[in-house]
């Protein structure tokens, strides 16, 4: 049996919170909330940093989930290192934040150090960036790290959830 653990990028906690609104679908966001309280979705610290520049109802809601944002480890600075050695045009470096290389090097941490359950854990990265040819972004480098990536739909589809 294998269990997935969602690695969320900033791009779809801004799109789903566009486009379905907190207190109009609540369950979407019930359900976003026990994934998160079943350790099944997190973030990096730095995709709050990014979202608190759109929304306030976004931005209260993240302040507000404590298992969601996990802090860098000294592993996943080394992996960002790497990364944007590799990948320098991963992020814009005029933007007051970029979160894109620590949503990967979360996922490829956590890949490394598989946790002692009774089923497989799959990590998956969620983006609402597409893969399009060679341009880095999420999608790109996570193909080239073996690292599946979806959109936020597809993460509703894979966890069989109708609205």
């Amino acid at each position: 049996m294998t269990a997935n653990v969602y690695v969320i990028d900033s791009s779809s906690l801004i799109e789903l919170n566009k486009h379905n609104a907190m207190d109009v679908f609540v369950s979407v966001w019930n359900n976003i909330s026990q994934l998160i309280k079943n350790d099944r979705l997190v973030a990096p610290k730095e995709v709050f940093n990014e979202i608190k520049n759109y929304d306030d109802n976004l931005t209260n809601w993240a302040k507000k989930q404590n298992k969601l944002f996990k802090l860098p480890t000294a592993r996943q600075i080394e992996i960002v290192q790497e990364i944007l050695k590799e990948y320098p045009a991963l992020i814009d470096v005029t933007a007051k934040h970029s979160a894109d290389p620590w949503v990967i090097a979360l996922a490829m941490e956590m890949s490394s150090n598989p946790q002692k359950t009774l089923f497989k854990i799959k990590r998956i990265v969620v983006t609402e960036e597409k893969l399009r040819g060679n341009k880095v972004k999420i999608p790109f480098v996570c193909n080239q790290k073996s690292i599946e990536s979806i959109d936020i739909v597809e993460m509703f589809r894979t966890e069989g959830w109708k609205f």
